[in-house]
């Protein structure tokens, strides 16, 4: 039967983000089907199309005015009276496809990934294509997180108004224009301020990679002017024999001195103790002396499995593990969602589960057994009755952690790094079935002439998940709790032999690595003194979104402005000198957690849209008149040009 869109009467019109995410829909709508150029018909009349990421993008400056197409301080700020898209060179086609199959369609669905740039990624070609506002009131939504057919016919059952996610369109698109707007007018300014000085590249600036840079920069400057300072740490030594213990061989009870109040003055701000006369002088004060116990405790505690992971989580487990790039494990996710089916949608900020997926527990990891031979043994020990804190409705919206689907597949089709990202992601589902760590902890608290001195011990009893990390300390290990702090009872009194004094040296922080760099971005509220701003990062999960960290580090490194050595990372020269040119305001997280918390009031619709962009608009162009006003930097002064980078003329593939 053959098909075309004139002659048959068309119901739904589908619009997914991507092509692999609309053939996954369309296996889940009426045969018999045919495909199209650019889209697939159903046999009931459904359409399926796609866009191929965005269609459309931010116009140049040079499309408001031609004389933008110039790079002058004395144009900046830019600032459009109306904003402009248009179509991706590459992508026009597709575009031009949506369009005439919009003019048949009488319900339109939006097939978007499910997260604010998804979202927008479809409005904004309904908007440029003008549907009608009916049209446009009853467009529906359809969330997809797992491309397999049997998730994707109940998503199909499940769909919602389109109108509910209109704030997270707008928060998208107050996202989009506010970086333009910024990072374009920051960028073109501090580049002509560089080439001012000689410096032959582009210096960009952007309200998250800035941040970022000032990050690293920051930390390379205090390795290089560290300067190391002595500190001393005082044990008090307390002989202990117990025919239960040790076979009965005495040992010491190392308990460790905690200056009190009065002794701040010689301490700097880790509470480090600097001042040896003070130590040697409660070392001698100590010696021979009564120690009492005054605190006693022995406890088990339980260490839960972690929850499965969100795409940042999983960067950073992938980077300590494996060594991989941020980049490297979102095209690995990539291709494991779309290409193989294998992973839920990878760019998800959630780390828990919807309570209805617990009902796939068992089929999952049939399929991870299948897939990842390293965890098969690991899957026949699961305890499937075990149900772990991931599985929480009120913490998942739109997107969940990233978990395998139920697909089986031979895993002789992936590659190296997607085997890997596999196997982390699989091995973090498994630990969900496996039950707490144990551990017993104990802590004993003496005072000894007027002190307070503490041991503590903890040792694990049962591994529980912690068996799938590998490495697990014996539970027979040497290092028993009980050799180290020994069960006293409050109030025993025994004897200080002698205290032991450490010579120590403080350290420098060590340079960042992708691991850290990206625990950095997700908990950039420990760099922030502010205690609004702290809680503003920690609500919206730091610089960034899971989306886009990985982007902008790879930008920064193909800018010059990021540099690696080995697993270093460091700023460049250039990357320096950029950083100490700009205001501090643009450098900090602050400005960006302010940006986050109005754009997340957005999606909750407690913050709108124009306030938030006509503040910008007044700190832009206040930027604008400080470069203009000023000096070139010195910082900008003396930067050697950037080398060229050499690209090698690809050789045309032949057509197969």
């Amino acid at each position: 039967m053959l098909f075309t869109t004139s002659a048959f009467f068309m119901s739904r019109l589908f619009i997914a983000e991507k092509p692999s995410l609309g053939r996954a829909i369309a296996a889940g709508l009426a045969k018999p089907q045919k495909n199209q150029q650019g889209y697939i018909e159903c046999g009931n009349g459904d359409i399926v199309t796609w866009c191929i990421g965005h269609l459309l993008e931010q116009v140049e400056p040079d499309a408001y005015d031609d004389k933008y197409k110039s790079w002058r301080m004395e144009h900046l700020p830019i600032v459009p009276d109306q904003w402009q898209l248009r179509p991706r060179k590459a992508s026009s086609k597709q575009l031009t496809v949506i369009r005439k199959l919009l003019k048949n369609a009488t319900q339109i669905v939006h097939a978007g990934d499910p997260d604010r740039e998804g979202q927008l990624l479809v409005d904004e070609v309904l908007d440029y294509l003008k549907l009608s506002k009916t049209k446009k009131a009853a467009t529906q939504r359809l969330l997809i997180s797992d491309l397999n057919l049997p998730a994707v016919k109940r998503a199909l059952t499940s769909m919602r108004s389109n109108q509910e996610f209109i704030p997270l369109s707008i928060s998208a698109l107050a996202r989009s224009r506010a970086d333009w707007l910024y990072g374009m007018n920051m960028t073109r300014a501090y580049t002509l301020l560089g080439q001012r000085g000689g410096y032959q590249g582009v210096l960009s600036v952007g309200r998250v990679q800035t941040p970022v840079l000032g990050l690293v920069t920051r930390r390379d400057e205090e390795i290089a002017n560290f300067v190391p300072k002595a500190y001393y740490t005082l044990d008090a030594l307390i002989p202990y024999q117990n025919d239960q213990l040790n076979d009965g061989v005495p040992f010491d009870i190392r308990a460790k001195w905690k200056p009190s109040d009065a002794c701040q003055p010689w301490q700097d701000e880790e509470g480090r103790v600097l001042n040896l006369k003070l130590v040697e002088n409660v070392a001698q004060r100590i010696a021979n002396q009564p120690a009492t116990v005054t605190k006693a405790e022995n406890k088990e505690t339980k260490q839960n499995a972690p929850l499965p992971y969100s795409l940042s989580s999983l960067q950073i487990d992938a980077a300590k593990r494996y060594g991989l790039s941020a980049q490297q494990v979102l095209d690995a996710c990539q291709a494991l969602y779309e290409k193989h089916k294998l992973i839920t949608y990878p760019r998800s900020d959630s780390r828990h589960l919807p309570k209805d997926h617990y009902k796939q527990r068992e089929q999952v990891c049939a399929a991870i057994g299948n897939n990842d031979k390293q965890l098969s043994t690991a899957v026949t020990k699961a305890d499937f009755s075990l149900k772990s804190r991931a599985w929480n409705d009120s913490k998942v919206d739109a997107h969940h952690a990233i978990i395998p689907t139920p697909k089986s597949s031979s895993s002789a089709g992936l590659s190296g790094y997607e085997e890997k990202v596999y196997h982390l992601i699989a091995r973090q589902y498994l630990m969900q079935f496996y039950p707490a760590a144990v551990y017993a902890e104990a802590e004993l608290v003496f005072d000894i002439a007027g002190g307070v001195f503490v041991a503590k011990g903890k040792q694990m009893l049962f591994a529980g998940w912690r068996v799938l990390l590998g490495k697990v300390q014996s539970q027979n290990s040497d290092d028993d709790v009980a050799s180290k702090v020994p069960p006293l009872s409050k109030g025993e009194v025994h004897t200080c032999r002698e205290g032991e004094i450490k010579h120590r040296m403080t350290e420098p922080p060590k340079h960042f690595t992708e691991a850290t760099l990206l625990q950095a971005m997700t908990g950039i509220a420990r760099f922030v003194e502010d205690k609004e701003l702290k809680k503003i990062l920690r609500d919206t999960d730091g610089l960034g979104t899971e989306a886009t960290r990985a982007g902008i580090l790879d930008t920064l490194f193909k800018r010059q402005l990021l540099t690696r050595n080995g697993k270093s990372i460091h700023a460049s020269e250039a990357g320096r000198g950029l950083i100490h040119a700009l205001p501090n305001e643009a450098t900090y997280p602050d400005m960006t957690a302010h940006w986050e918390f109005q754009l997340q009031g957005m999606t909750e619709k407690t913050h709108a849209y124009r306030p938030f962009m006509s503040e910008l608009e007044i700190k832009v162009t206040n930027f604008m008149q400080g470069v203009q006003q000023g000096p070139v930097p010195e910082s900008l002064r003396t930067l050697k040009s950037p080398a060229k980078p050499q690209f090698k003329r690809k050789r045309k593939a032949k057509k197969s």
